[in-house]
Order: C-alpha cells, then structure tokens, then sequence
C-alpha cells in the first residue's frame, strides 16, 4: 500500500531549458537519458581523484619504500580531514537543487556563491593548522621520527590544496544542483591531466614533497575554473549571508556525523583484520580497494539521484520524486547485480590482478562472496541515499548511519575478534552495517517522510 503524497504544489519553470534532457518535465517522465546525462559525468568526476591517487603513489614508490610510507601517512591525515567536509558538494545540491526545481535559478547559483565563502574560511582555517602541527600529527600516525619529518613537508606543502579542494566540492555542489555534471567533469580532467604529467617532473627534480607541489597545481586548475563558472554565472551580491551559512552548516553538521560513522566502520574493519595477521590485512585491502571502487559506480547514479529529487521537492512535486527514486533504484539494483555476477565469476581472477600470494588468496576466498551480497544490497542503500540527500533527509540519514554502526557494525566484528572468526567475520559485521542501512532506507522511503520535510522546505 502506497503512503499517502504530500500535496503537490506548481512550480515555477523559470530555471529550466526547454528541451534539456536532464529537466524533470511536467508529467514527471523521468526517463533513462535524464539520470545517465547526469551519472555518467559524476562518476567521471568521481574516478579521477582516486586514478591521480594511484598514479601518484605508483611514481613516489620509485624513490623507495621509505618515500611511500611517508606519503601514506601524509596522505592519510589530509584525506581524513577533506573527507569530512563532503558535505560542501552533497549538502550544497540538496539545497541549490530544490531552488533550481522552484523556478528559482538565480538562488541556486547562489547558494554556490555561501558555500563557496564556507570552503575559502574552512579551508584556510584548516591549512593553517596543518601547517602549525605537521610534524605532531605525522608523529602521531607513523610512530617513526624520519617518516614523520619526511610526510611533514609533504603536508605542510599539500596544505595550499586544502581550500582548493573545498572550493572544488563548492563547485560541484552548485553545478550538480542546477543539474550540469559535464562542467565539473571538465573542470576536474583540465586538472588532473596536467597534474599528472607534473607527478614525474616534480618528483624527480624535488624528491616526495614534489609530488605535493603537482597535488597543489592541479587543484588550482580546477579550482580557478570553479571559480570562473561562478562569476559567469552568478550575478547577485558577492557578500557572504549568515543566515544561508547558518543552515549550510546545520546540515553540514549532520553529514559530517552520517561521514564520520562510516570512517569508525571502516578504520574499525582494519584494525581487527590486522590482528589476524598479515594475510588478513592484505586481502583486506584488496577488498577494500575493490568496495570502494565499486560505490563510485552506484554513487554516481545516487547523485543523479539526489539532483532530480531534490529538483522535483523544490518543484512542489513528491510523486515525481518518489518516480524519481523508483527509477534510480532500478538501474542502481541493475547495476549492483550486474557487477555481482561479475565478481561471481571471475571470482578466482579478479584477486590475482593484486596478488599471487597464496595465504592472501586463501584469506579473501570466504568474505569475497560476502562482499558480492553487499554489492547487490547496495545497489539500494546508495540510491535510496541520493534520493534522501535531495530530501535535506540529513538527520535521518545520519541517525541511521551511527545506529548500523552501533548495532551492526561493532558488535558483528569485534565478536569475530573474540571468537576468531577472521577476516569473514570482520565481512560479516560489514554486512550487518549495510543490512541495517538497507532496512532503514528502505522503509524511510515507502514512508514518503522525506518527502514531506522535503517539501516543507521548499
């Protein structure tokens, strides 16, 4: 039985193109073309960091394994920090995209402008204490004196990037919100490409902390683009609002603790897989890496997601937002279960790609097939995810982040700890944080809740 729609409201359609392929039409057709012109982007956006990443660490482990332990630290402590603050891209779509659906174009632009100012304040703030503590915080993750000194000036130097890379999150928040992902992805190769070719250069004539120098310069290309898009397109007032700062930052609030839940999970996940050994730990991370790729793919359809809900909210529409999240879920499952039954098959191969030690192998045979059923439960969760995220469904979302954690999570693999069931019981406790999520989305969305607060807001 389906939960009774908040009342529908006509929104006004000044924002939109005619004829775009990504507008939510008035009948609420929301077709296969509308949410690939938007995913496909993303997950090129989505990619390129990761791919610059295994580059970077690829040149930097050509000067030795001393020169790669200390980037690993360096890199650690920077991604941890900018990781927490994704809530200047998904935070910033929910609200510009519920402007964009209204009609109301100009305000969307807008809120980029609000959040653009969060990044530049952040981000400086933040920078500067990298810079100050560098070597305590280095210290703190490495454990070794020279490794610290060394992954200090790595970060102090990455530190210029940090505002950069909140003024790029800015950036595709806005664009996404007012449904253009081709932008960011151009933005984000006219860095990337140059950056990488840097990699070699830079590490070859200043050592590890070039590879620092090269992050910098590729995140100023991108960034100044960003920027350049803003000023084309906004033609309101420039002067930071407190009171859109105010709310940007309650919801931030909000992702940054759903965010933060998952890193607890995760880094929770590796520190018991370490405790039963070397080979656990690997194959650990060759499944991690492999996870995390794989939710690229699915993350790329939530924004797409994300974008033509909160679209349809600002629209006054809840029905073509649940049509929106129904269509999505469809492909997201699609999807999911057909990289399933990839990873089923290719089972015995896909591990070799990383590895051809044989305890390696033997550790990740049992929790493969564990992760195969996340993948596919996924498919949902993600989807579902975007659609809540249009929704400015924070709060829930974080709730029901800390409560898989809590329930599912901590408990499933520190029992695995205690009893020694290895790294399929560490999986096993993976699972359960991911079941959790699936049944509170799930019934989060048929509840239409979201919709209605979503609404509400618009």
């Amino acid at each position: 039985m389906t939960p009774d729609l908040p009342s529908e409201k006509p929104g006004p359609r000044s924002g939109t193109t005619p004829g775009d392929p990504t507008t939510v039409d008035e009948l609420g057709q929301v077709t296969a073309r509308q949410i690939f012109t938007l995913a496909l982007p993303a997950l090129g956006v989505l990619a390129a960091m990761p791919l610059y990443l295994l580059l970077d660490t690829a040149v930097v482990g050509r000067l030795g394994g001393f020169e790669l332990a200390a980037l690993g630290a360096a890199v650690t402590i920077q991604s941890q920090v900018t990781t927490q603050l994704t809530f200047l891209s998904y935070g910033t779509t929910a609200r510009s995209s519920r402007l964009f659906g209204a009609g109301d174009r100009r305000g969307a632009i807008a809120e980029g402008v609000q959040a653009t100012w969060v990044a530049v304040a952040v981000g400086v703030a933040i920078a500067t204490i990298m810079i100050l503590f560098a070597p305590w915080f280095t210290w703190w993750l490495s454990g070794d004196r020279e490794v610290a000194e060394a992954a200090a000036q790595w970060l102090r130097a990455a530190a210029f990037a940090v505002p950069l890379v909140l003024i790029i999150m800015a950036g595709n928040g806005w664009l996404r919100g007012i449904q253009n992902t081709r932008l960011p992805l151009y933005f984000t190769l006219a860095g990337v490409i140059p950056g990488a070719v840097l990699i070699p250069i830079m590490v070859n004539r200043y050592g590890l902390v070039g590879s620092a120098y090269a992050n910098v310069i590729a995140e100023g290309i991108t960034a100044a683009l960003f920027l350049i898009a803003l000023v084309r397109h906004h033609d309101g007032q420039w002067r930071p609002r407190w009171d859109v700062i105010k709310r940007q930052l309650f919801l931030g609030r909000d992702l940054i603790m759903r965010s933060l839940s998952f890193q607890v999970a995760f880094l929770s996940a590796a520190a018991v897989a370490a405790r039963f050994g070397t080979a656990s730990l690997a194959a650990h991370q060759v499944m991690l890496q492999l996870w995390n790729f794989i939710t690229l793919v699915l993350d790329s359809l939530a924004i797409a997601a994300q974008t033509l809900a909160g679209a349809a909210l600002g629209a006054g529409s809840a029905a073509v937002a649940r049509r929106v999240g129904i269509r999505v879920i469809g492909y997201s499952v699609a999807f999911a279960g057909l990289l399933g039954i990839v990873f089923a098959v290719l089972h015995g191969a896909i591990p070799r790609l990383f590895t051809r030690d044989a305890e390696v192998l033997e550790a990740i045979g049992n929790p493969w097939w564990i992760m195969i059923v996340m993948i596919i439960l996924g498919g949902v969760v993600f989807a579902i995810d975007g659609v809540l995220l249009g929704a400015s469904d924070a709060v829930f979302l974080r709730n029901a982040s800390i409560l898989a954690v809590l329930l599912g999570f901590l408990p499933g693999v520190w029992i695995s700890y205690l009893v020694g069931g290895g790294l399929t019981g560490v999986w096993v406790g993976l699972l359960a944080f991911i079941v959790i999520r699936l049944i509170a989305v799930v019934w989060r969305f048929r509840s239409m809740r979201w919709a209605r607060e979503g609404v509400a807001l618009s």
